[in-house]
């Protein structure tokens, strides 16, 4: 009697064992678990630990709720500006919802994977090669946005979209660097105009200080002489400058004008001074003075002087007749 009691404790023990081991489940802290009972689904989701299930009855399924990495295959297409181009992205997503990713669709990594191609492929359609190259971030932001409007109802939410590589044929390769090459060659020669015209600008601001100055030239030349010599050439030609020739020419000409401004002064200041009165002689005694005057001789030369030792003064001069008087 005792060792059958003892035998159906074994036995009891042995099935609690047996059924312990097939309830048990451990579900890890990235993980939940989705428990479906006779294939219908309970709630809540079993989170992270130690849970038990019916065995043979309920099933449970876990979910990853990782941030997963996936790389979206080269996609090849047409860009709107008809270049053909192959484009490969990778997709960062992670499940929200893991009870609608167990329900909801099949495989959900398959059903993002082929989501991405496609997006990818529609993105590029819609682009064009200059936005491929250089404006990825607006791009990346379209397809993220395409991805997850769907992907959310599958329990998934998209974080982000990258494009990794753009593949170009060799002709375009070749065509790119033929256009940069003269966008440069352009960029270059426009410095250069700009260059020029700002020294030409320079050069006539120095053309127009040296006029003024014309010693300036001259110290050019002479350091100009100094900068060739230093080079220790057998032969050194030194010009003679035609400015120089231009200011002795002006030099000339000014003491020229200061000498004809001066004569003028000069007549100015004779024709101000003042001049004694003439007598009023009668008319027939003017003309027996102008007759003795042409058959006299002409007077001695006066010695240069003041123009007062000249004239006679006032208190020496005859008294003026009368011409309105009759004959006596």
């Amino acid at each position: 009697m005792l060792g059958e009691l003892v035998a159906a404790g074994v036995g009891l023990a042995s099935a609690g064992t047996v059924y312990l081991m097939a309830a048990a489940r451990v579900v890890k802290q990235y993980e939940r678990g989705v428990v479906l009972r006779l294939g219908r689904l309970t709630a809540p989701v079993r989170g992270p630990g130690f849970t038990m299930i019916i065995p043979g009855v309920d099933r449970m399924r876990k979910v990853n709720m990782q941030i997963v990495t996936m790389p979206v295959p080269a996609q090849e297409g047409i860009t709107r500006d008809n270049v053909t181009v192959r484009v490969d992205a990778v997709v960062y997503f992670k499940v929200v919802d893991a009870a609608d990713a167990v329900v909801r669709v099949e495989d959900y990594r398959f059903a993002v994977s082929q989501m991405a191609q496609t997006s990818l492929r529609s993105i590029i359609g819609k682009s064009e090669l200059d936005d491929l190259l250089s404006n990825r971030e607006k791009l990346n932001q379209g397809l993220e946005l395409m991805m997850d409007s769907p992907a959310i109802g599958w329990g998934v939410s998209v974080d982000r979209v990258e494009i990794k590589d753009v593949s170009l044929p060799e002709t375009m390769k070749r065509s790119m660097a033929r256009q940069a090459e003269a966008t440069r060659d352009r960029r270059a020669r426009v410095i250069n105009a700009d260059a020029e015209l700002q020294a030409s600008k320079k050069l006539a601001e120095a053309a127009a200080a040296m006029s003024d100055q014309p010693a300036a030239l001259q110290l050019r030349l002479l350091q100009t002489v100094v900068a060739v010599a230093s080079e220790k050439n057998s032969t050194l030609v030194l010009p003679f400058p035609v400015e120089l020739l231009r200011f002795l020419e002006r030099s000339g000409l000014q003491a020229q004008a200061q000498t004809e401004q001066v004569e003028a002064e000069a007549q100015r200041a004779r024709a101000q001074r003042p001049t004694a009165p003439e007598r009023m002689v009668p008319p027939d005694a003017a003309q027996e003075r102008m007759v003795s005057a042409d058959a006299a001789p002409p007077p001695p030369p006066v010695e240069s002087g003041p123009v007062e030792d000249a004239l006679p003064a006032l208190e020496d001069l005859p008294e003026a007749e009368n011409l309105r008087s009759g004959p006596s």
